[in-house]
């Protein structure tokens, strides 16, 4: 049996996992990310590999996912929002670091590689996934296999455009999804709402002590939850733009299964209900043409380290 390390890299943490070839997890490792230090980070990342590594010494590869942009060769962080990390040399470091190879990709296409491998598109040869989180990301499996594009950046699905001339979004470009269907799309929506009509936002305006700027996107789940209107509309707006997304993608892409992953699935029907029938509707004069289907991921947290390991163990 094989054995990988994954590492999954975000700005708040650095996690990470022996893995089996069946996708179980045997180990775990987890530390704060030193977000404003890029050395820091490569050094906490390399511990992370190192701590792994001494338990499970038969671990013959490292993967790492990281919310960047990597370069087409799999060895350097181009970019990366949420990181100090610009034109980083990752994989040479961590590999020279702990004598193990790296593989290096972007965190929404571990992340799907974990759900087309071990989760709700196993039986899949095609998938599209959307990763719903404080912004929005993407990834695409074709023929069983990581469509990457010519420059290592495919599927940045949270910049194709939603609204025309619509809110400035952090890439430079107007009216980009992830101003519409993100967590922090969710979070303004709840804000918007409950300004606007607070007798419909009771709960949310509760749990926020009275302050609509306080709102936080776990007290939109929360309260809608509990049936609050403000809440809920938050959630039914979120669920039409990534509906209306996918139907745009179905058209585009075709494939056999589209995955909605990232923190904001948690909240279950709350999303998905708006998504499907959004996306249903889009299609509606699709007639007998078979389209994609739409599913939760099911892979949760431990998705960026599976399919990290995963990808390392297949290269």
């Amino acid at each position: 049996m094989t054995l990988t390390i994954g590492i999954d890299v975000g700005g708040t943490k650095v996690a990470g996992g022996v893995v089996d070839e069946q996708g179980n997890v045997l180990a775990s490792d987890r530390r704060p990310t030193p977000a404003d230090d890029p050395a820091g980070t490569r050094d906490t990342i390399v511990e992370v590999a190192a701590e792994l590594a001494a338990q499970y010494p038969d671990a013959k590869a490292i993967g790492i996912g990281a919310a960047a942009w990597i370069d087409a060769a799999g060895s350097t962080v181009l970019f990366a929002p949420n990181l100090a990390w610009r034109d980083e040399p990752l994989q040479s470091y961590v590999s020279k670091a702990t004598g193990l190879p790296v593989v290096l990709d972007n965190d929404a296409n571990v992340a799907a590689w974990a759900e087309f491998r071990f989760g709700v598109a196993l039986h899949a040869e095609s998938m599209l996934m959307i990763t719903v989180g404080t912004g929005i990301g993407g990834a695409i499996v074709v023929n069983g296999g990581l469509w990457r594009g010519a420059h290592g950046i495919a599927a940045e699905l949270g910049h194709i455009q939603a609204v025309p001339d619509g809110h400035p979004c952090g890439c430079g470009r107007l009216g980009c999804l992830e101003q519409y269907a993100s967590g922090n799309a969710l979070v303004r929506f709840g804000r918007t709402g409950a300004r606007q009509e607070p007798e419909r936002a009771a709960k949310l305006l509760e749990l926020a002590g009275g302050d609509p700027l306080a709102i936080t996107g776990r007290q939109v789940t929360e309260a809608a939850r509990a049936g609050d209107g403000v809440a809920t509309d938050a959630f039914a707006q979120v669920g039409y733009w990534l509906g209306v997304a996918l139907a745009d993608l179905a058209q585009s892409v075709d494939p056999q299964v589209m995955v909605i992953g990232g923190g904001v699935v948690d909240a279950g029907p709350l999303l998905m209900g708006p998504i499907e029938r959004a996306y249903r509707e889009q299609l509606s004069n699709r007639g007998r043409f078979p389209v994609a289907e739409v599913h939760a991921a099911r892979m949760g947290n431990a998705a960026g380290v599976v399919g990290a390991a995963d990808l390392a163990r297949r290269a």
